[in-house]
């Protein structure tokens, strides 16, 4: 298994959370473990920009060679950019699932809930 990184945040659904670069937002991926489960993604549906999300629930979809899965939020708030690089190469979540295949950004409704997700460590813990 590749390295998780640090810095990060971790959702129990394999989804990570970084800062992103808008003061206040968080940008959301998932992890390079749910990548490579899923197998080659084909096909990104995400969230529309300014769609209130509830943490925990489903918000899009992945689908792959082997599978379609359900994106999850991880944190309640409004989204606020989806990549639309995903459209043409729904694959760069297979090559860069921490960097170019990013999913969206959300402005969470309170920045606390960051707290209750798990840092790599506790990560490495769930899927080691």
């Amino acid at each position: 298994m590749s390295a998780i990184p640090e810095g990060l945040k971790y959702s129990a659904e394999h989804e990570w959370v970084a800062e992103a670069s808008d003061a206040g937002t968080v940008r959301i991926g998932i992890t390079d473990f749910a990548q490579d489960a899923l197998g080659d993604v084909v096909y990104v549906d995400l969230p529309e920009v300014g769609t209130e999300v509830e943490s925990g629930s489903a918000v899009g979809e992945i689908e792959s060679t082997k599978s379609v899965s359900d994106i999850f939020a991880p944190v309640s708030g409004r989204v606020t950019a989806v990549n639309e690089d995903l459209d043409g190469e729904p694959g760069l979540v297979n090559t860069a699932p921490y960097e170019g295949g990013w999913l969206f950004e959300v402005e969470p409704s309170e920045a606390a809930q960051l707290d209750a997700l798990m840092d790599a460590a506790g990560y490495t813990d769930q899927v080691g």
